[in-house]
């Protein structure tokens, strides 16, 4: 059975870090690439970052310059770090594959002074 845990969700400063992590069961996590998608209350789901089984990425323009997603494929985790947080950056924090859908349970990221 597929199963992605994240965590490392919290509640921070504008201005300050976090990191995500996303860990993976079985075998499956080399094949795929793995995203980080978000969603504040009252929004649409937005795709924030991918990592694909190349190491390389794509970000959205919100977060670009300011996240950073890698994976450790031997340890099966993918981690998402976040700099320089803003408000809007409030939303809770989803680990999936782009492929086959499988998804986490989400982690909640808040930034508020």
């Amino acid at each position: 059975q597929v199963q992605l845990v994240e965590s490392g969700g919290g509640l921070v400063q504008p201005g300050g870090s976090l990191r995500l992590s996303c860990e993976a069961s079985g075998s499956f996590f080399r094949s795929y690439t793995m995203s980080w998608s978000r969603q504040a209350p009252g929004k649409q789901r937005e795709l924030v970052a991918s990592i694909n089984t190349g190491g390389n990425t794509m970000y959205a323009d919100s977060v670009k310059g300011r996240f950073t997603i890698s994976r450790d494929t031997p340890k099966n985790i993918v981690y998402l770090q976040m700099n320089s947080l803003k408000a809007e950056d409030t939303a809770v924090y989803y680990c999936h594959t782009l492929a086959d859908n499988y998804w986490g349970q989400g982690t909640q990221v808040t930034v508020s002074s």
